[in-house]
């Protein structure tokens, strides 16, 4: 998904079906959306997944016999970004979410605007996690090894947590879209990561005083 005009494609998964398929009419009541998908059993979504590879999977805590923990183990390569919508969501489970790359947790409660502003970000490769689940992160850590970076390193970080997009820390810098992503290439593999979501766990988590 890039921050072009195209509609984001969006994968449903949530056993529960009222709620899942009024959310299927509120997205795909709106242009920017496309729902390519949905289902509330991880196994057959899961298949579903891996062959549409849509840019977000919309995904619940609870599947009945399973849980958002066992789709993110289990998440296809290319299944796009993950965010959690649901009621709540054990703390401790959501800091083992966050370790496995989900890249935002968003309550049902909130506002159709709100909602829509979530998945749209997370669409451009942003996290949106609530700081007392980084802030828990951070408490339960012990200290280890720590690598070093550039000045151009801390000031992509920066933005990251900052919750920026590629295209607007590229304007913060002054530099292109494509060497900010390459930035990010050279950080996940520094510090040994798949995604932004565990790069911003293992920045916070390790790195807080130097950036």
């Amino acid at each position: 998904m890039t921050e072009a005009s195209a509609a984001i494609r969006l994968y449903l998964l949530d056993d529960h079906t009222l709620f899942r398929e009024g959310l299927l009419r509120l997205l795909a009541a709106d242009p920017r959306f496309a729902v390519v998908g949905q289902s509330g059993l991880l196994e057959p979504a899961l298949a579903e997944i891996e062959q549409l590879r849509p840019d977000v999977v919309i995904v619940d805590y609870d599947l009945g016999e399973h849980s958002a923990l066992d789709f993110m183990r289990r998440r296809p390569p290319k299944a796009g970004a993950a965010l959690l919508v649901t009621a709540g969501v054990p703390e401790r489970d959501a800091l083992e979410l966050i370790r496995l790359g989900v890249s935002g947790i968003c309550r049902k409660e909130v506002s159709t605007d709100e909602l829509k502003a979530s998945i749209h970000a997370v669409a451009l490769g942003q996290v949106l996690i609530e700081q007392r689940y980084l802030q828990s992160i951070v408490a339960a850590s012990a200290a280890s090894d720590r690598v070093s970076f550039t000045e151009r390193e801390r000031a992509v970080l920066r933005g990251l947590l900052q919750g920026y997009s590629n295209k607007q820390i590229a304007r913060q810098l002054g530099s292109s879209e494509s060497a900010i992503k390459a930035s990010f290439q050279q950080l996940f593999n520094k510090l040994d990561v798949r995604s932004r979501s565990q790069l911003v766990m293992v920045v916070i988590q390790q790195y807080g005083d130097l950036i």
